[in-house]
């Protein structure tokens, strides 16, 4: 839910100086509202769950907490309808591309790249990034062709299955467990446009 129009925007992050640093740099925008910030997951989590912004910024390494940034933002988004951003400090691909995948994000930004932090919210907000559909292809990279296949069946495409009652349901299993979800709501909540 957007107030006047406005992209919501609640960050998770424990380095104040950087709370600071994203706060200044979206409070001088028209578009965007910084609602409010958590250092610790738990307090993100709770807070993402009452005020119900349209993107967390999550910072990814919140050590010393009971979660992660990709426990945390993983929580959020199977939770709420907001979309997560990681921040990271960390530039390594492998990083970043496995906590992308494991915290279902729609991104990541690197915390040396914040000028661009305004422009990435707004395309983040707008709807699907290039950044998030190589993020769900690369999660959905975990499935055989059968499985992606009800997958897409799941999601309501127009598909042609020509497998049995019995596979098909042991299919939706290993994409649950492939996927680390419990049941459809959760998938078609992550995945459903």
């Amino acid at each position: 839910m957007k107030i006047c129009n406005k992209i919501r925007i609640l960050l998770i992050e424990n380095d104040i100086d950087f709370v600071y640093l994203i706060r200044n740099t979206i409070e001088h925008t028209e578009d965007i509202h910084f609602c409010t910030y958590a250092e610790t997951a738990l307090a993100g989590l709770e807070l993402a769950r009452s005020l119900n912004p349209d993107i967390v910024l999550t910072d990814l390494n919140l050590s010393g907490n009971q979660l992660d940034g990709i426990g945390v933002s993983r929580k959020i988004r199977l939770s709420t309808n907001a979309k997560v951003l990681l921040l990271t400090s960390f530039e390594e691909p492998s990083i970043i591309i496995s906590a992308s995948k494991e915290s279902f994000a729609s991104g990541y930004i690197f915390k040396s790249q914040c000028r661009n932090l305004c422009e990435i919210i707004r395309e983040t907000a707008a709807g699907t990034t290039v950044q998030e559909r190589f993020i769900q292809e690369l999660i959905l990279q975990e499935l055989s062709s059968a499985e992606r296949t009800v997958f897409d069946m799941m999601l309501g495409r127009d598909v042609e299955i020509l497998s049995s009652e019995k596979t098909i349901a042991n299919q939706k299993t290993a994409i649950f467990k492939k996927l680390g979800l419990k049941n459809q709501h959760e998938l078609l909540h992550i995945f459903q446009p």
